[in-house]
Parts: structure tokens; sequence; C-alpha cells
């Protein structure tokens, strides 16, 4: 079967076809006039159409005008990721009024992070905090975070160091306990040389402990547990936050640091890591509490048990740890990364 085309109108006869329309002709009346069949009328008015109107132009979106900057970020980040709901908070410091959906939404195609889930377990306030040393930056200029956890109010403590030797662990738990205001029953930790030496020594769970961290044990009334062997992620809560502290902290500092040509240190991240947490890791809604940390942590002291007097020497401690700001170690003047993140906010 041969299919049939209409003829080819000339480029006078379409303009007549369109000028029969907007005068009210029918389809019919006007294929009568032209001498053509309906369909073919009916074809160069639907293409008159579509020339007219086109493709619908977008409308206009809240977040365009914050394109670049997003973009911005995103690259700087590289190979990490900024969460949104820190983008969000940026932008919204520069005006933007939309929501977190279009946002991201839009910055979705960009994320080459996969999520990484981890197991969490509820426990009573004053049973148990979860601690860790978490990797940043390994080599010649090592970047390393202690972060302790609380179970049950989810409030954290975080202490930036360039190592993660026992004398460092020893003193980064007292540290956390000062700031929790007393001492949990129990802490939870990785299997590392300076936390045990020998597993199941003396039958199973009697472990061979590190004899720095059974004393500070032994001193301030708690009793150390140790997490599966290769199965770090059995803390699942400050594992979960050793997460949120990189996406929400560090790799944003670290990009406006970037962008400015300066590197991110221990002595930088530990002089802005204490604002950060009191403005924004203490007071968010926790994605599995549903509350504030810091909300919950005035229920969970109550449960803890009182600190010891402290007997660490000065000449124990660590030198990037004796102090709470070092200043002078800084490689620009605290007032150029202060005005740099004040431009950036």
């Amino acid at each position: 079967m041969v299919a049939f085309w209409p003829p080819m109108l000339t480029q006078e006869q379409a303009v007549e076809i369109r000028v029969l329309a907007r005068q009210g002709a029918s389809i019919h009346e006007i294929a009568r006039q032209m001498g053509c069949s309906r369909n073919t009328v009916r074809r160069y008015l639907r293409s008159e159409q579509a020339a007219r109107y086109g493709p619908r132009a977008p409308r206009p979106c809240k977040l365009d005008e914050f394109h670049e900057y997003l973009h911005g970020r995103i690259e700087a980040a590289r190979p990490h990721w900024i969460p949104a709901t820190v983008l969000l908070r940026e932008i919204r410091e520069r005006g933007y009024t939309g929501g977190i959906s279009q946002l991201k939404a839009y910055i979705a195609p960009f994320k080459r992070v996969p999520d990484d889930p981890v197991v969490r377990f509820e426990t009573p306030p004053g049973k148990q905090m979860q601690a860790d040393f978490t990797v940043v930056r390994r080599g010649r200029d090592p970047l390393l975070a202690f972060v302790a956890t609380l179970g049950f109010s989810r409030a954290s403590y975080v202490r930036f160091t360039d190592n993660e030797n026992a004398e460092t662990l020893v003193r980064c738990l007292w540290e956390a306990f000062e700031h929790f205001g007393g001492v949990p029953e129990q802490v939870l930790l990785d299997n590392a040389k300076t936390v045990v030496i020998e597993r199941d020594a003396y039958g199973e769970g009697l472990h061979r402990w590190h004899g720095d961290l059974l004393a500070l044990a032994e001193r301030c009334g708690f009793m150390p547990r140790l997490c599966r062997p290769y199965r770090a992620k059995t803390k699942g809560k400050v594992e979960r936050f050793n997460g949120y502290l990189k996406g929400s902290f560090l790799v944003p500092l670290a990009a406006t640091l970037k962008s400015a040509g300066l590197r991110l240190d221990v002595d930088v991240a530990n002089a802005h890591i204490g604002r950060w947490m009191a403005e924004v890791a203490d007071v968010r809604t926790h994605g599995t509490t549903g509350e504030q940390p810091a909300a919950r942590m005035s229920e969970e002291r109550r449960h803890l048990q009182p600190l010891p007097p402290p007997t660490v020497t000065p000449s124990a401690v660590p030198v990037r740890m004796r102090v709470a700001l070092p200043v002078e170690s800084l490689q620009h003047p605290l007032s150029t990364y202060q005005a740099l993140l004040e431009a950036s906010a």
C-alpha cells in the first residue's frame, strides 16, 4: 500500500490559510477555498501554532540566583559533600526564601558520595558514651578528630588532634567528661592498641586493657567496652556524628579556607569547633530522637556520675592539647580566619 502525503503548499498559501483561520473561517471552508484537504489545513495550522508559541519558558525559581554560589561550594568541597541542610543555612543567610525540597532536587545530580548507613540502639540517660578518633587527613600534616557522643542525648564533644596515641586518648576522654559535667557508666571504644592490648585475654569478654585507659576508668568509675571486631559501626551514634561533623562542619570550613588559599589544620579547626557545636550541632533537631541534643542533655546530666578531682599533670598533656585557643600557632592571625568566615556566612 502506498502512503499518500498531502501536497506542499507555497508560502503564500500557508499564510492565506492562517489568515482565513484568524478571520473565523472553518476548517471545511478553508479547505474548500484553498482546494486542499482538511487534514492539510489542520497540519499547517498546527505548525503555525507551534511556531508562534513554541516551548513555554521555564518559570523563575527562587533558587536561580544562588546556582553559582551552590556550584562553587560543591566544587570547592570535592571529593566530599556539603549536606543540603548546611547549604540551605548558607543561602538563607544570603536572602534565599524557598524551602529545602527544591534545593535537594537541584543539587542531587551533583552528588557522588553515597549515604553510609549505620547501626544504632538506644540506651537510658547516663548509661553509655561512645568515643572514637575519626581521620580527616593523613600524611605529614595529619588531622584527626576525637569525638565522644552520649547515647541518650546525642550530645557530643569534639577535639581535633594530630595523633591518636594513648596519652591523647586519655586526655580527650577526660575533657569529654568535663564538658558533659560527669561520667557515664560505660564508654564504648574501638579495638585500637591504645585501648586494648589483647581481647579475651582472661576469658570471653575479659580483655587486657591498655594501662593508661584502665587507670582513667578506675579513677573516673566507668567500664570500658569494646565494639565487635571489624564492626566499628556498632558504635552507631558516634559514627553517625562523625559523618555529620565532616559534612556540616569540616567540609564547609575547608572549602571556605581553600577558596582563600588557606589550609585547615588542628588549631584552626579547634578555634571554630566550639561555636559550631553551640550554634548548630547542639541545637539541631536530631533525626532519630526528634529533639535537640542540648535539651536532652539537661536530663542526661542528672544521671552522670560526678567527676573525680583532676590529677593529670601539665607535663602529661600533649602540647597541642594544653591550650584552648592556640592563636600563636595559627598560620595567619585569627582575625584573618574570622573575617573570612564571617564574609562567607
